[in-house]
């Protein structure tokens, strides 16, 4: 009996240990990703936009899923002039978050920059029907008058 409640109790604090450890690691993680998304927005906001890439690269390598960090790539990749690749990133947001109205204005932005109105009307109606959705009628609004603007202009 006495046996049984040692090894009961080493499986509990092993299955314990195992657990803060688990914790422990993605707090270190997220700590680390979160202190480099602030690391890219500041060189962002610098102008430093290959420190920027660098950054946010590092974050995503670290964190697969953050959408968020792929649009802000994106932004600094068309700064820096590489059109094709913020296009493709804005685009994979866009697959893989289909109802992520930031995706498709800034794709919407660089398509007018490429003098690809159609493809950018596109884009920025579905992004205004996804502000309404989302009870952003404000922000709706806006895209509807710049619209307005590129069909007044067509």
């Amino acid at each position: 009996m006495l046996e049984n409640f040692s090894i009961s109790s080493i499986i509990a604090g092993s299955v314990v240990v195992f657990s803060l450890a688990i914790l422990a690691y993605f707090g270190w993680k997220t700590l680390i990703t979160s202190d480099l998304f602030q690391k890219g927005i500041n060189l962002a906001q610098a102008k430093d936009y290959e420190g920027a890439e660098a950054a946010f690269r590092q974050v995503i390598s670290l964190n697969s899923t953050n959408d968020v960090v792929r649009l802000f790539l994106g932004d600094v990749l068309n700064k820096q002039g590489e059109v094709e690749e913020a296009i493709a990133l804005y685009r994979e947001v866009i697959s893989r978050s289909p109802k992520n109205p930031d995706a498709y204005l800034r794709l919407a932005n660089v398509l007018i920059q490429q003098q690809q109105p159609e493809e950018a009307k596109t884009n920025l109606l579905q992004a205004k029907d996804l502000l309404q959705k989302q009870r952003q009628p404000e922000k709706a609004q806006k895209i509807a008058n710049l619209l307005e603007q590129i069909n007044a202009k067509s």
